[in-house]
C-alpha cells in the first residue's frame, strides 16, 4: 500500500528558476514599454507640436493611475493571487502600448498613458510578493538583480533598439510592434506557473497579510517609502529626459542618442546583476542584513547624488561619463530596494510592503517630469533640473541611513486563517 501511495504522490511544486527569469523578463517588457515615449519624444514634439511641458505631462500622467494602482494590485493579489494579477496586468498594459500608435492628438495619449499606468502598476507588488514567499534571504540579492536587470535592459533595449527602428519606421510603428510583442510573454508564463497558481487556490491554510493600516502604523514603511522616492527621482529624470536632453541640448543624432542612451542603461543592467550577487555572498559569508543592505543603497544614492552634480557642472564629455556613473548607482540601489521591502514585510506580508512602498517612491514620476519640463522651459536648460536630482538623491541617504532601523521581517498583529 505504501508504494501505491508514493506512486500516486504528484510531484512536488517549486518555484524554479524559470519563473524568476520570466519575471525579469516582464519587468523588461514594462519598462520597454513605459520608456517608448521618452524615446519617441523628439519626433512626437515636432509631429503633434508638443511643448516641453506637454511632453513633461504625459511623462507624469502615467503615474497618476500607477501610483494607486500599487493598492489595487496589492489588493488583488490576495484576491485572485500573484499570478493571475501579473497576467491580466501585462494584458492591459500591452494593449495600451499599441494604441498608442494610433493616438490622434493630445488628449487621446493622455487616455492612453492612464490605461498604461493601471496595467503596469501590478510588476512589483506580485513579483515582490512571489519573490518573498518563496526564496531565502540569501537568494534575494540575485533573484532582485534579475528584475533590476530587466529594470535597466528594458530602457536600454527601448533607447537603443527603439530609436534605431523609429528612425526607420517611426514612431507610431514603434509602439504598434512593442505593445502586440508583450503578449506573447502570456503564453510561457500561464503555462508555466498555471499548476502553482491552482495549489495557491487549493491550500487548506493561508496567512493574512497585514492591512495597509498596519504597514502605515511602521516607522520602517516611511522611511522606505520616502527613500524610494529620492532613488526614483533622480532615475525617472534620466529615463524621461535623457533622449531629449541628448539630442536638444548636447546635440546627439537619434542614433548617437540611441548609442549612448543604450550603453548608460547596460551599465545599470550588469551593476545590479553584480551588485545581488555580492550582497548575497556576504549575507552567506555572515554579514549582517542591515549592514549588508544598507552599506550598498546609502552608497549608491551618494554616488547618484555626485554625478548629478557632475552632470551639472561639467562639459559635455564630464555630463556623459557622469550618466554612466549614475547608471551604476542605480544598479547599486535596484535590487537593494526590494530586497528590503520583501524582507520588512516578510513571506506573508512582503507584497502588500512593496506595494506601498512602490506608491510612495512612484509619485516621483508625477513630479520629476513636471518640474523639469517646467525648469526647462524657464530656463532654457537643464543645469537646475540636474541640481534638484542631485539633492533628492541625496536625502536618501538620511531615509536609509536613519530612518530605517534595522532591515529584519517586522512582527504584524494579523495571524493565520482558515482558508
Amino acid at each position: 500500500m505504501a508504494a501505491i501511495d508514493l506512486k500516486a504522490a504528484p510531484r512536488p511544486l517549486t518555484f524554479g528558476n524559470g519563473v524568476v527569469a520570466l519575471l525579469a523578463l516582464a519587468i523588461f517588457i514594462n519598462y520597454v514599454d513605459r520608456g517608448n515615449l521618452a524615446t519617441a519624444a523628439p519626433l512626437m514634439k515636432d509631429e503633434l507640436h508638443l511643448s516641453a511641458s506637454k511632453i513633461g505631462l504625459l511623462l507624469s500622467v502615467f503615474f497618476w493611475t500607477y501610483v494607486p494602482g500599487q493598492i489595487l494590485a496589492g489588493w488583488l493579489v490576495e484576491k485572485i493571487n500573484a499570478y493571475r494579477t501579473y497576467a491580466l496586468g501585462l494584458a492591459l498594459w500591452s494593449i495600451a502600448t499599441a494604441l498608442t500608435g494610433m493616438a490622434s492628438g493630445f488628449s487621446m495619449l493622455i487616455a492612453l498613458r492612464l490605461l498604461l499606468g493601471v496595467g503596469e502598476s501590478v510588476a512589483f507588488p506580485c513579483s515582490s510578493q512571489l519573490i518573498a514567499q518563496h526564496l531565502p534571504q540569501h537568494r534575494l540579492g540575485v533573484a532582485n538583480g534579475l528584475t533590476a536587470m530587466g529594470l535597466s535592459l528594458g530602457p536600454a533595449f527601448g533607447t537603443f533598439a527603439g530609436g534605431l527602428f523609429m528612425a526607420h519606421y517611426g514612431w507610431r510603428r514603434l509602439f504598434l510592434f512593442f505593445g502586440l510583442a508583450s503578449l506573447l510573454w502570456l503564453w510561457p508564463w500561464l503555462a508555466t506557473t498555471r499548476h502553482l497558481s491552482k495549489a495557491h487556490d487549493d491550500a487548506p491554510l493561508v496567512d493574512r497579510a497585514p492591512p495597509f493600516r498596519e504597514i502605515l502604523g511602521k516607522r520602517e514603511a516611511w522611511g522606505a517609502g520616502v527613500g524610494h522616492f529620492c532613488n526614483n527621482y533622480a532615475f525617472y529624470f534620466v529615463i524621461s529626459w535623457l533622449p531629449l536632453y541628448l539630442v536638444k541640448t548636447r546635440g546627439f543624432t537619434v542614433p548617437q542618442m540611441a548609442e549612448v542612451g543604450g550603453l548608460i542603461y547596460l551599465a545599470y543592467a550588469a551593476s545590479s546583476m553584480v551588485t545581488g550577487w555580492l550582497s548575497d555572498r556576504w549575507l552567506a559569508a555572515g554579514g549582517s542584513m542591515t549592514l549588508v543592505r544598507k552599506t550598498i543603497i546609502v552608497s549608491g544614492h551618494a554616488i547618484i547624488a555626485l554625478a548629478m552634480l557632475g552632470c551639472m557642472l561639467g562639459s559635455a564629455p564630464v555630463a556623459t561619463a557622469s550618466l554612466f556613473v549614475a547608471g551604476v548607482a542605480f544598479g547599486f540601489n535596484a535590487p537593494a530596494l526590494y530586497a528590503i521591502g520583501q524582507t520588512l514585510g516578510g513571506k506573508v506580508g512582503g507584497g502588500k510592503w512593496v506595494a506601498f512602498q512602490n506608491c510612495i517612491g512612484n509619485m516621483a514620476g508625477i513630479v520629476a517630469p513636471i518640474i523639469t519640463g517646467f525648469v526647462v522651459d524657464r530656463t532654457g536648460e537643464f543645469t537646475w533640473a540636474f541640481a534638484a536630482a542631485g539633492g533628492v538623491a541625496f536625502l536618501g541617504v538620511i531615509c536609509w541611513g536613519l530612518i530605517v532601523r534595522r532591515i529584519a521581517p517586522l512582527t504584524w498583529a494579523t495571524a493565520p486563517v482558515a482558508a
